[in-house]
């Protein structure tokens, strides 16, 4: 079992949803939050791996940590505007 330090102030299990969806879900949820807060993303979906870290060098966000566990990946990902 890998450790985690990093605290999330919101959590988002997006389960299997694809890329459009899972990004536009995001970008809804990371709208309602504050600057340098930090959102935990939960993924079944293999293409996250390529649109999650795409998404956040697109958007200006700083993506902490992904950690993988299997076919699944967790992302910290912290709102920078």
């Amino acid at each position: 079992m890998v450790q985690n330090s990093l605290k999330a102030d919101v959590v988002y299990d997006a389960g299997p949803t694809g890329c459009g969806e899972l990004i536009m879900n995001l970008f809804i949820k990371m709208k309602k939050m504050d600057k340098d807060q930090v959102i935990e993303v939960k993924s079944y979906d293999p293409g996250a791996r390529e649109d999650i870290p795409a998404w956040c060098r697109l958007q200006g966000h700083t993506l902490l940590k992904r950690l993988d566990q299997g076919k699944n990946s967790v992302y910290y990902i912290r709102k920078n505007k």
